[in-house]
């Protein structure tokens, strides 16, 4: 053994002896001084320890948010199913009490009928309603909504009918413009691009020049359309070699019909 390790062994032993020489009393007193000098230490850990704790405990695991948010979603789903299907019934309830005043304030007697069949090849041409002979349903009766003129009856049995459009160009109606003398033949025309069909308004006069939102009504004239019958709107005019030919915008949207009502006479 080296001198410095035998002097630094003769030093641990007098601190030894010295510690061992106090008293219990000495003892705790020294006892009380050490734990004073590190409790600020003790006290800071034992806080951050509390914090981390109560994180901890505060936030949620992994699985509890994802269940949550599933459990979200589900309820947004299901609200905004509930809100679909509220505004679906707010749209049938206006839809039948337009139909139904309409049916009060007209001066013709009305039959309702349901579209009941539509076929894809002839989507623009004809409709089949539920009411026939039973219902006092003849041919050539005009059918209309609250909007206006959708077309007349052609075959009818006794439960059915078909209807032929307005958008067939075999479906002819005697017309007269708004505001104007001028009067014509309407038919139904496809237009190349066009995802619904529109109307000609023929043997106007090349001088008619009829300008774009004029209202195009029925004449009467021919006995199966009562005159007065909205047809539709002129989009635009041009006058060709022998008369003056208006391109109209059907007033009903024909291909979303659900109701009609079938003219059967005056009230």
């Amino acid at each position: 053994m080296n001198r410095s390790s035998i002097i630094a062994l003769g030093i641990f032993a007098a601190i030894l002896a010295y510690f061992l020489s106090f008293g219990a009393e000495s003892t705790r007193k020294l006892q009380a001084g050490f734990y004073s000098l590190i409790s600020p230490f003790l006290r800071t850990g034992s806080g951050l320890q509390k914090s981390i704790t109560s994180v901890s405990t505060g936030l949620k695991t992994l699985d509890e948010v994802e269940r949550d948010n599933a459990s979200l979603k589900v309820e947004n789903r299901s609200l905004r199913a509930t809100n679909q299907a509220l505004g679906d019934v707010e749209h049938e309830v206006n839809r039948l009490r337009r139909a139904l005043a309409y049916r009060e304030r007209a001066l013709f007697r009305l039959v309702p009928a349901e579209i009941v069949a539509r076929d894809s090849s002839t989507w623009w041409r004809t409709v089949t309603i539920n009411r026939g002979k039973n219902d006092h349903i003849e041919g050539d009766m005009a059918v209309v909504t609250d909007e206006g003129l959708v077309g007349k009856t052609t075959t009818v049995g006794d439960n059915i009918s078909i209807v032929l459009l307005l958008s067939d160009e075999n479906c002819r109606v005697a017309a007269k413009v708004e505001g104007s003398k001028e009067q014509g033949i309407v038919s139904g025309e496809r237009v190349s691009g066009s995802v619904t069909p529109l109307l000609d308004l023929n043997f106007l006069t090349k001088q008619a020049n009829l300008e774009p939102g004029r209202k195009i009504y029925t004449s009467g004239v021919g006995g199966v359309f009562p005159v007065g019958l909205l047809i539709g709107t002129v989009q635009s005019f041009r006058a060709r070699d022998l008369d003056g030919q208006a391109r109209l915008a059907p007033a009903v949207d024909l291909s979303h019909l659900e109701d009609v009502f079938v003219v059967t006479g005056n009230k």
